[in-house]
């Protein structure tokens, strides 16, 4: 636990080696952490993407940060809540996952991600935030390659959910 960071703030605003983005299939931009990540990095990041042809749900797909103070951005699709049926929770674990596979394969040490799918995508906020820390945790149990992970969350539902699942 001792890799694992807990912040309240605006991921755009990390100084990391990546952020990861909550993005959408088409990876175009869109509304919540996407488009606020979007608008900080500017329209190149937008033509970044285009020529990435979307990404499938779990998958990842990475970027320079252009004018975002991290160096990378890391853009992972997670599921859209139908109720938890038809493995939404192992596609949002494989999201997590594959953005620190990618990082790694990157050679980036330091990351920080959002809620993933808790917003319109409607997972449920404290299921999302236990996946994302048991992905987390169980890779870097098996992985010494990160310096830090960082659970950036905005707002003040979330940072409790993650600071009483951390015992922080």
């Amino acid at each position: 636990m001792d890799r694992i960071q807990l912040l309240q703030g605006d991921i755009t605003e990390m100084h990391v080696d990546a952020i990861v983005n909550a993005a959408n299939r088409s990876l175009l931009g869109g509304g919540g952490v996407d488009g606020a990540i979007h608008r900080a990095a500017g329209p190149k990041l937008k033509e970044a993407c285009a020529k990435l042809n979307g990404c499938e749900t779990g998958q990842a797909k990475i970027t320079t940060a252009y004018r975002l103070p991290s160096r990378y951005v890391i853009h992972t699709v997670g599921p859209v809540w139908h109720g938890g049926e038809i493995g939404e929770k192992q596609q949002l674990a494989s999201a997590y996952q594959n953005s620190l596979i990618l990082a790694k394969e990157h050679k980036l040490k330091t990351i920080a991600f959002p809620n993933i799918s808790t917003g319109v995508y409607a997972f449920p906020k404290e299921l999302a935030a236990k996946i994302a820390i048991q992905t987390v945790l169980e890779f870097l149990d098996d992985d010494d390659w990160f310096e830090e992970v960082t659970f950036c969350v905005y707002d003040d539902e979330n940072y409790k959910i993650y600071q009483d699942l951390l015992n922080v």
